[in-house]
């Protein structure tokens, strides 16, 4: 494999990384509002991700600025044509963070339900966003030789792009359902688990059919063997979930993100950005990466770095590993 394709597939991979472990955390953003009853339930659902979604965020930081090193053009078009869309989700991701650190910084319920109003919008918004400039970028948009979008910034809301951005959305909030329901006890495990069964095939559907519509458009056989494993998983994931095995669910929804990616990346290669306008204008794996000498050195990087990062989060995730519940909960303190 030469180095272009190889950082082609380790972006995928690093997007990948980002919607399974941030998706769960922007799923429980979400939902804490319905499934938690008071402040201390809101506390103990907000402390299943307190200890790792900025880590979690490190996906994000590196899969960007990996496609920056390896692939400056499909850095600029995207971002360029997408200017909007990834405006809104940069301010969600710093009003969920600043949520996150002020809620409890004064005792008034005013005070709280404001940032958990924050916290909700800024956990919607960006699962929402990156399925839309992630599934439109993938599957066609009208850039120009240049990059440039033409038709101003609702060009990007394609049928398939909308779809993608409600499969992202949906099984964000399945996947935090499942979450909770793995990590927490009592009420609030059951409460989780009624939701993953209720609501869980309602919000995967978008992402089922998205796989559907993907292996029609430009399938082969190949992709047929990614899409029919991600679609038997997600019946699995439910029944599983039903039976109250909610780690199995947990992982074979990360099956199905898992083939969705794959599709959503993979189908088209060696195109990465697709022109609706003319084919020649579409970004692929060649006429965007960088030098072979940029390759060289970040593939060194990525190989020191990697792993202690790796290492470190898994560690992380190892440490607060136990499921919590109301009586984890202190006192609330406010100085």
């Amino acid at each position: 494999m030469d180095l272009p394709t190889l950082w082609f597939a380790l972006i995928a991979a690093l997007w990948l990384g980002y919607f399974f472990l941030e998706g769960f955390d922007f799923g429980v953003g979400i939902l804490m509002s319905s499934l938690a009853r008071d402040d201390t339930e809101r506390r103990v659902v907000l402390n299943t991700i307190g200890p790792v979604w900025d880590g979690n965020e490190v996906w994000l930081i590196v899969a960007t600025a990996g496609t920056f090193a390896a692939f400056p053009a499909w850095y600029a078009t995207t971002l360029s044509a997408a200017y909007l869309p990834v405006l809104m989700i940069l301010l969600a991701l710093v009003g969920r963070g600043v949520a996150f650190e002020y809620r409890g910084k004064v005792d008034n319920v005013r005070w709280r339900r404001a940032w958990d109003t924050v916290l909700l919008v800024g956990s919607l918004v960006p699962p929402a966003g990156w399925g839309l400039v992630l599934t439109a970028m993938a599957t066609g948009v009208p850039i120009d030789a240049s990059g440039v979008l033409r038709g101003g910034p609702f060009a990007l809301f394609t049928p398939l792009a909308v779809l993608g951005s409600l499969a992202v959305l949906g099984f964000s909030i399945a996947h935090g359902a499942v979450f909770l329901a793995l990590k927490t006890e009592g009420e609030i495990r059951a409460r989780a688990a009624t939701a993953v069964r209720k609501i869980g095939p309602v919000c995967l559907l978008p992402m089922v059919v998205l796989v559907i519509l993907l292996q029609a458009r430009n399938g082969s056989w190949w992709t047929l063997a990614v899409a029919m494993p991600s679609l038997v998983a997600t019946t699995a994931a439910m029944l599983r979930a039903r039976a109250g095995r909610d780690g199995q669910a947990f992982v074979l929804f990360g099956v199905l993100l898992a083939g969705t990616m794959t599709l959503l990346f993979g189908s088209e290669f060696p195109t990465i950005v697709t022109s609706t306008i003319d084919s020649a204008f579409s970004l692929t794996v060649r006429n965007s990466s960088s030098s072979p000498y940029t390759l060289g050195v970040i593939t060194w990087l990525a190989a020191f770095c990697a792993p202690i990062v790796l290492a470190y989060q898994s560690w992380s995730y190892w440490v607060f590993r136990r499921r919590i519940g109301t009586r984890h909960i202190p006192e609330a303190h406010v100085p």
